[in-house]
């Protein structure tokens, strides 16, 4: 099997940290800035709505009208991410990441968020799959 062709499961970063939907912005701010991350699946009684950026959250808290103690995570989301199975080959994810301009891939099963690759995890990837191999003693 090609290393590209080895499933997200490989590459994701498993249990992602998530916020619930009816969490406000400032709260989803400060989880985001305390553990250093860009992108928080959204669930509503466990189960995935949404998916909640950094960008996004930005762009948001900048409008004059917008109070981010007030405004919920739901109110900010984006409803329907991209969402994959584990055994999705990396190739395929990071094509679909890069035509339609994805900064995440949910990777979900049974219904349930497992993990998320980023593009920082597509970099790990690259980096990984670029490595010199080996050279065999002869």
């Amino acid at each position: 099997m090609s290393k590209l062709a080895r499933p997200i499961l490989d590459y994701m970063t498993p249990t992602p940290h998530s916020i619930g939907s009816d969490q406000t912005l400032a709260t989803a701010q400060k989880l985001m800035k305390e553990h250093r991350i860009r992108h928080l699946p959204v669930l509503s009684g466990g189960k995935l709505c949404g998916l909640l950026s950094e960008r996004d959250v930005k762009w948001i808290a900048t409008l004059p009208s917008v109070d981010a103690t007030k405004l919920t995570v739901e109110e900010a989301m984006i409803e329907e991410p991209f969402t994959v199975d584990p055994n999705t080959a990396l190739d395929d994810v990071a094509t679909t990441m890069a035509k339609e301009r994805y900064g995440s891939a949910l990777v979900v099963k049974s219904g349930h968020v497992i993990g998320i690759f980023t593009s920082v995890d597509a970099c790990r990837a690259l980096s990984e799959l670029l490595e010199p191999k080996p050279k065999q003693k002869g």
